[in-house]
């Protein structure tokens, strides 16, 4: 797997957001509807990831983004994940974790202090993925923070 960053409103990109979209309208009833600029993601307050096979065919997406205290329960110093997707076919060979990773390490070189993430009741393997990796819930954040469906994690990057 090549891992490389990129824009995202990157061809690419567009096209597996546009996949994860469909994913999150099958198991919600409709997308996701943060607003999100390509300019959020660009370092150094951001970075996008995208993980090509060895065919050279995009599988999987992921990103953060800088937040700071405001009315939406971010804090100062918070990196927000956004994004992560692996398509279907791909899953299960730890992508997402190494993403993961990548996009940890960058946020923590960056100045952030905390990852915050915001993921939903019918992701349960997002969930376990995010657990087993040191993230534990807290206060709700973000644009769904009073939808019950809605789950928040964080993990200290210090």
């Amino acid at each position: 797997m090549d891992i490389r960053p990129a824009a995202y409103d990157h061809p690419d990109a567009v096209k597996l957001n546009d996949q994860v979209q469909l994913e999150y309208t099958e198991r919600y009833g409709d997308g996701d509807l943060t607003p999100l600029d390509p300019a959020m993601f660009a370092p150094p307050r951001g970075l996008y990831l995208i993980a090509y096979d060895d065919q050279g065919f995009p599988v999987a997406t992921g990103g953060w983004r800088t937040q700071d205290a405001g009315e939406e329960n971010y804090a100062d110093g918070d990196a927000e994940l956004k994004r992560m997707y692996v398509i279907p076919e791909a899953r299960g060979k730890a992508l997402a974790r190494r993403i993961l990773a990548l996009l940890e390490a960058d946020a923590r070189t960056a100045g952030r202090t905390r990852m915050v993430l915001e993921t939903g009741t019918e992701q349960p393997e997002a969930i376990a993925l995010y657990l087993s990796s040191g993230y534990l819930p807290v206060e709700k954040f973000g644009l769904y923070r009073h939808t019950d469906e809605s789950r928040c994690f964080a993990k200290p990057l210090a």
